[in-house]
């Protein structure tokens, strides 16, 4: 069995590479597997799964993974800190890739590839019959290199550290994408809530700037309701988009919904 038939395929990965926009949902809300499919019916190329800002459970960030494998919409998990036993837990349980939150330092982002990454160019343990393998057993020698390609490692650039330490961090080999979190950057940079300020768009004409230089992609994030904000920055070369929450996503419809009837008595 080759390769390419035997591991999952990170259509993510693949469409950036392609240089195509990617639209992402984020789930922190839903903890049931029907919130992967509807994901797929609407037409979204991913989602990730929010464990930063939810309660959710180690089992159920993996069952909405392996729904997410079988749906081919792949599932990139946001840990609530870039330790080893989050990433690599997230990953063999069906992830195909790691969101790390406020990496500010080139040797974090090597600590998060070295977790998510198998020898030679990460630590990762190993396990056998993961779910991206179907859970066969496969030869180490064909598993692991292929599971490199597929896994997407990305680091979340939230405050002026990150900023200052760009270049470094970009050039970390196995980083495939940066996102900008724009809220939490904007509140280190003493702006909290100003998406208009020119300091959010210099920092993503300058990341947008580095990582084309390194064949590297860069995210939106935390602009749910700027969406002319996301047009901009997608002009500019960012093409990975996460584009809201599905608790955002539920309280706008039900708010819709309620003024619509209360607009009927007007």
């Amino acid at each position: 069995m080759s390769q390419v038939s035997d591991v999952a395929v990170n259509s993510v990965k693949e469409k950036l590479q392609r240089g195509e926009v990617v639209a992402s949902v984020t789930v922190r809300l839903v903890p049931t597997v029907e919130v992967v499919r509807i994901a797929k019916t609407a037409g979204f190329d991913g989602l990730y799964i929010d464990l930063e800002h939810s309660s959710f459970s180690m089992q159920t960030t993996s069952q909405l993974c392996i729904m997410a494998l079988e749906s081919g919409v792949p599932a990139f998990v946001r840990v609530p800190a870039n330790t080893p036993e989050y990433i690599s837990r997230v990953l063999d349980g069906g992830a195909l890739g790691v969101i790390a939150p406020g990496v500010s330092c080139a040797a974090e982002a090597r600590s998060v590839v070295a977790a998510a990454k198998y020898p030679p160019l990460g630590a990762r343990g190993l396990s056998g019959g993961l779910p991206q393998l179907g859970y066969r057993s496969l030869p180490a020698a064909q598993a692991l290199p292929a599971l490199n390609a597929a896994t997407m490692v990305i680091v979340q650039f939230e405050s002026a550290a990150s900023l200052a330490a760009m270049e470094e961090i970009i050039a970390v080999d196995g980083v495939d994408m940066v996102m900008i979190g724009s809220n939490d950057l904007l509140a280190d940079l003493g702006h909290p809530g100003e998406y208009d300020h020119p300091k959010l768009r210099d920092a993503y004409e300058r990341t947008i700037a580095a990582c084309r230089k390194r064949g590297k992609h860069v995210g939106v994030g935390g602009l749910a309701s700027r969406p002319d904000l996301v047009a901009q920055f997608v002009k500019m070369g960012a093409r990975y988009v996460s584009t809201g929450t599905d608790l955002g996503f539920l309280m706008a419809e039900c708010q819709r919904r309620v003024k619509q009837v209360r607009d009927i008595a007007l």
